[in-house]
């Protein structure tokens, strides 16, 4: 499915709840969050109903994501359906790790094979800081856990915080000398309250890559399997690798293959823009496949050339919880 730039939509992120278990400072505010109703909720019959008319379109990846994925019940059923529909030749789930250890075995069962999980620091107190309650050895255990399984390729998303987590970069590149585990620095975006941090915390992925590069060598390696925008490296010897995402600094909207499918039944063409179609509403009033399929259509049609977070206020107050990470 080509968008108007020429660009081939074969991926979809399909948030299944707004709901979170953590409260990290750069996502969500510690209270007065506004959720969205259960019954305003894609039910799971409605979200397999939509995976499989993206399907007719050439959507063959998909990943789970949320808020939280594993927090919503019932999760793992609809994830073994999405895995044996017919077009879908891979699903992946993104997770902050918590409920990971107890829940790998059943999302193994379900023929979930890669993980992306969200983690910005090894220190315990600093763990604590910035998700406000977290408990860090929960989600170490959730990804020894993984790791034992067989889980491949495991990534952990690590948010650039100037200040806060930007002196444990040498940390996680050393943690991939011993593990199998795609470490990404991701710059942060001012998205949700995150925009409240970017000015004073952002640091450039590149600049990460440079300080690394005075301790390491960093040799180039290609891509790790999972279609992302990340730039991996390898430490001589390593088990895994180090990933850059440069949201900020190096756009790479000119390669996005990607479109959004929130918890509230709307598709959302590009993670930095409002615009927004809504599936929900007419599928509740009884639309057509055909009709869903024209509605699809439109969304891929109206997915911007590029992304304007650096000047559009309409978008920095989105959270990144009610978008589907």
């Amino acid at each position: 499915m080509l968008d108007r730039f020429g660009r081939n939509i074969d991926y979809l992120r399909v948030s299944v709840t707004d709901r979170c278990n953590l409260r990290c400072v750069y996502c969500l505010p510690a209270e007065g969050i506004q959720l969205k109703q259960h019954q305003d909720m894609l039910s799971y019959e409605e979200l397999e109903r939509v995976i499989r008319v993206f399907t007719e379109f050439g959507i063959k990846r998909v990943r789970v994501t949320g808020g939280e994925p594993l927090v919503r019940r019932g999760i793992i059923p609809f994830l073994a359906k999405v895995v044996a529909m017919k077009g879908v030749e891979d699903v992946a789930i993104t997770t902050n790790g918590v409920l990971l250890e107890a829940a790998a075995p059943d999302l193994w069962n379900a023929g979930v094979r890669r993980l992306n999980i969200s983690l910005d620091t090894l220190k315990p107190e600093r763990f604590r800081e910035i998700t406000r309650f977290g408990d860090l050895n929960r989600v170490r255990q959730g990804i020894d856990k993984v790791l034992s399984l067989g889980f491949g390729p495991v990534k952990l998303n690590v948010v650039l915080l100037r200040g806060t987590n930007d002196d444990e970069v040498g940390d996680f590149a050393r943690w991939t000398r011993e593990v199998p585990l795609h470490i990404r620095f991701i710059e942060l975006m001012p998205l949700g309250e995150g925009h409240l941090w970017s000015a004073s915390r952002f640091v450039s992925a590149g600049e990460i890559k440079d300080r690394l590069a005075t301790e390491f060598t960093l040799n180039r390696v290609s891509e790790v399997y999972g279609g992302g925008p990340a730039r991996y490296y390898q430490i001589p010897g390593g088990k895994g690798t180090i990933g850059f995402i440069t949201a900020m600094s190096q756009h790479f909207c000119q390669f996005c293959n990607r479109v959004r499918l929130t918890a509230d039944g709307k598709i959302n063409p590009c993670l930095a823009s409002p615009l927004e179609v809504d599936l929900a509403t007419p599928m509740r009033s009884g639309a057509s496949d055909g009709e869903l399929r024209e509605l699809i259509r439109m969304a891929v049609l109206i997915k911007p050339a590029e992304h304007h977070l650096e000047s559009d206020a309409q978008v920095t107050l989105r959270q990144m919880s009610k978008i589907g990470g």
